[in-house]
């Protein structure tokens, strides 16, 4: 198993299975595996290996059928309550359709990040206090768009969106940041553009990043750490440096390329660029 020199085991996954339709489906099959402080890890696979699925049971959006999962010292199956919101606020969570209000000013969603340390609801800019508007004003610098704070944010680009998404999930403060296809929706070069915002910004707070893509040059040239889920079992764990694209690509493969699901293999591999 891939570690990160000797930095604390943050996240620990012990035979994770989740069943859907009574039992009938299988999203997710005995996945082990541990994640040290400070990692990117890529996540990869097909559309229903269940990259989303294990993303969803690390901040407890969905609950497992059998196994453990344990995130910053919390037991994430039995967390309830006050633990529940405490391991939420210290874990962000950043969707593929971004999640944000539209109708909101691009200020206002990155606000809205800092929900989770205010008490009673905000209306308004001018409701949050003076420091955090300060520090949305500054994540979004870091971003690259403060220049577009007072815009309504369905006016902006789709890669602009997904911006205001991360400079939101800063302003959250997270330890870990988990990234769920985020850039599924974006073209080549928004896409390249919107990782090197998300891993620059989160690198720089020695955050902890696990992120699902399809997208197998874009993970290459990112990721740390290579997982990779085949029908909801762990068939890739490794670390990116030295992972050649083809190595890779076995994830993908229901069965050896040269053998007779080459013609699928092949066309698999077109589909997502590699």
């Amino acid at each position: 198993m891939s570690t990160n020199g000797t930095a604390e085991t943050i996240i620990s996954v012990r035979n994770l299975r989740k069943e859907f339709a009574g039992g009938t489906v299988v999203a997710l099959d005995d996945v082990s595996l541990d994640v040290p402080a400070g990692q990117l890890l890529v996540i990869i696979g097909l559309s229903g290996s269940g990259k989303s699925t294990f993303l969803r049971h690390l901040n407890r959006l969905n609950v497992p059928t059998s196994g453990q999962v344990e995130v910053l010292g919390h037991d994430v199956n039995t967390a309830k309550g006050s633990e529940l919101r405490e391991l939420r606020r210290d874990v962000g969570f950043i969707f593929q359709q971004f999640n944000i209000a539209g109708r909101l000013t691009v200020l206002e969603n990155v606000l809205s990040g800092a929900l989770g340390r205010l008490r009673g609801p905000r209306y308004g800019v001018l409701t949050y206090p003076k420091r955090l508007r300060r520090d949305a004003l500054e994540q979004l610098e870091r971003v690259g768009l403060a220049d577009r704070a007072f815009q309504r944010t369905d006016t902006l680009s789709g890669g602009q969106q997904q911006r205001v998404a991360i400079a939101r999930t800063l302003m959250q403060k997270p330890k870990i940041v988990l990234a769920d296809e985020p850039v599924a929706s974006l073209d080549p070069e928004i896409s390249g553009q919107v990782m090197d915002v998300l891993f620059r910004v989160t690198s720089e707070e020695n955050m902890t990043v696990i992120t699902s893509l399809h997208q197998v040059e874009l993970a290459l040239g990112w990721a740390q750490r290579m997982v990779g889920l085949r029908d909801g079992q762990l068939v890739l764990d490794r670390d990116a440096a030295g992972l050649s694209t083809d190595e890779v690509m076995t994830v993908y493969s229901r069965l050896d390329p040269t053998g007779e699901k080459r013609e699928e293999y092949a066309q698999e591999k077109e589909a997502i660029g590699a």
